[in-house]
């Protein structure tokens, strides 16, 4: 009786330790066919407060028009834009700095960057649900003029 009173409680803590491991709820696991539950939206607004004083500057009034002063062309998208930068190293650092304070001032986007072989084009593509091209034609016209 001992015994199995023992391996109970093994299966038992072996149980509490996989769900510490992995803190997921049953209910958050999806059956084959079943729907998937709805994720939070963040909201479809800039939110320049999401970025210190000092990177907002850089953000906005360095970054931003240093790459705009870049870019080749601008290709427009059915959900969004997509902007072609020169392939060299300054660009891409900049382009990098760039998408990492987007993600965080405006997360709703979905941003690829696309690097060419050889040393060829960079490309930004700004993407994302239904609202986001016109929030881009509103909010980024600087960005859009052809």
């Amino acid at each position: 009786m001992k015994n199995i009173s023992t391996a109970a409680a093994a299966f038992v803590g072996g149980i509490a330790l996989w769900y510490l491991a992995y803190p997921y709820s049953a209910s958050a696991r999806q059956e084959p066919g079943t729907t998937t539950v709805a994720r939070h939206q963040s909201p479809l607004a800039c939110d320049r407060k999401a970025l210190t004083t000092e990177q907002r500057k850089r953000h906005f009034d360095e970054l931003g028009p240093s790459l705009r002063s870049r870019r080749k062309s601008v290709h427009e998208l059915p959900d969004g834009f997509e902007f072609e930068f020169p392939g060299d190293e300054e660009t891409f650092a900049l382009l990098a700095e760039w998408v990492a304070g987007e993600r965080v001032c405006c997360p709703f986007f979905e941003i690829n960057v696309r690097a060419e072989p050889d040393s060829g084009a960079l490309w930004l593509r700004l993407t994302g649900r239904e609202g986001v091209k016109h929030f881009l034609e509103i909010e980024g016209s600087g960005w859009l003029n052809r």
